[in-house]
C-alpha cells in the first residue's frame, strides 16, 4: 500500500527489469516479519465483532506493534495515520481506521454517502491490511473477516478469493512468470462470474515496502519477468462480486466498487526458492481464513 523510507542494504542482485534478488540468509528476516503481522492478523480476530469499530481495532493493532518492538509501515506515509487499512463490504482496499464506513446500498447511488458511524453491523465483510517493519524488514499481510453472520453470497466470495490467492502462490516457482500467476488467478476468479481489480496489484519488498515488480492478479501465461529464487513479493487479488471497476473516494484514499458489489480480498507475501515458494505470512493459529 505505502512506501516508508528505509536505509537499504540490499546485497543481493538486481535483474534488468529492477527486482531485486535476495540471498538464502534474507529468508529468516521475512519470516521473522512475516509471523508478527500473521500474529497480529490472528490475534484481532477476537475483536471484529457487531458494534466494534474500525477506529478501535486499529488502535488495537497499533499497540500490539508497539509491544512487539516493531513499526507501523503505514504511521505517517504521506499524512496516514493508522497502523492499518480496514476495508469493509463495498470497498475494496485502503479503508481509513475511525471514518463512517461508505453505505453499502443507497437511493441515490451516491458511492460517498456513508453510515453515521465506524461501528460493524451484522454480515459486515471485512478486509484488514497490517504491515510491520522487524529489524528492516517488511512483513505484509491482509485477510477477511466477519461481524456476525455473513450472507451466503458473501460467504462464498470470501472462499473464491481465498483459493483465488492460493491458485496463484501454486504458480510460483523458477521458470514461471507473472503472468502465470495473474492467469491462474484471474481464470479461476472468472470462472466463477466475479471480476479480478485490475486498479491494484501487489509488489516487490523485502527492506522496503513497494519495489518491483508490480505483481498483477490478471494476464496472460508465459508473459512478464521470470521467478527467480530469492524474489520476495506479495500477492494480494482483490476480487467483486460485481463489475471491476473502482472509485477511490474524496479522502484520496478509500477505493470502492463502482457498482456497489461487495469486494473481498486475502494476501500474502512470499520468497521464490529454488523449488518452488515460501510464505512468510502463514497464520500460526490457522485463523487466515475466517470460516475454516
Amino acid at each position: 500500500m505505502m512506501e516508508r523510507p528505509v536505509t537499504d542494504t540490499h546485497k543481493g542482485r538486481t535483474t534488468k527489469d529492477g527486482i531485486r534478488i535476495h540471498e538464502a540468509a534474507d529468508f529468516a528476516g521475512m519470516h521473522a516479519a512475516g509471523r508478527l503481522t500473521a500474529t497480529i492478523l490472528d490475534k484481532i480476530a477476537e475483536h471484529v465483532t457487531v458494534g466494534q469499530t474500525t477506529g478501535q481495532i486499529d488502535a488495537l493493532i497499533e499497540a500490539m506493534v508497539e509491544e512487539a518492538g516493531a513499526t507501523s509501515a503505514t504511521i505517517g506515509y504521506k499524512g496516514y495515520k493508522h497502523a492499518s487499512c480496514i476495508s469493509v463490504n463495498h470497498v475494496v482496499c485502503h479503508g481509513i481506521p475511525g471514518a463512517p464506513i461508505p453505505k453499502l446500498k443507497s437511493v441515490s447511488r451516491d458511492l460517498e454517502k456513508r453510515r453515521d458511524s465506524d461501528a460493524l453491523e451484522d454480515g459486515d465483510i471485512v478486509n484488514i491490511d497490517v504491515t510491520v517493519v522487524l529489524d528492516g524488514w517488511f512483513g505484509d499481510s491482509s485477510r477477511m473477516y466477519v461481524a456476525g453472520r455473513p450472507a451466503k453470497r458473501a460467504e462464498r466470495l470470501i472462499d473464491i478469493t481465498h483459493e483465488a490467492l492460493m491458485k496463484g502462490i501454486e504458480a510460483v516457482k523458477p521458470g514461471n512468470t507473472f503472468g502465470d500467476i495473474g492467469h491462474a488467478i484471474q481464470s479461476f476468479v472468472e470462472g466463477h462470474r466475479m471480476s479480478v481489480v485490475t486498479d491494484f496489484c501487489g509488489h516487490g519488498l523485502g527492506r522496503v515496502f513497494h519495489a518491483p515488480p508490480n505483481v498483477l492478479h490478471y494476464g496472460k501465461p508465459g508473459t512478464k519477468s521470470v521467478l527467480e529464487p530469492g524474489m520476495f513479493f506479495t500477492i494480494e487479488p482483490m476480487v467483486n462480486l460485481g463489475r471491476a471497476e473502482t472509485k477511490t473516494l474524496a479522502d484520496d484514499w478509500t477505493a470502492v466498487t463502482r457498482d456497489k458489489s461487495l469486494s473481498a480480498q486475502f494476501e500474502h507475501s512470499i520468497g521464490v526458492t529454488e523449488n518452488g515458494y515460501e510464505i512468510f505470512t502463514l497464520s500460526p493459529a490457522g485463523k487466515f481464513h475466517p470460516t475454516y
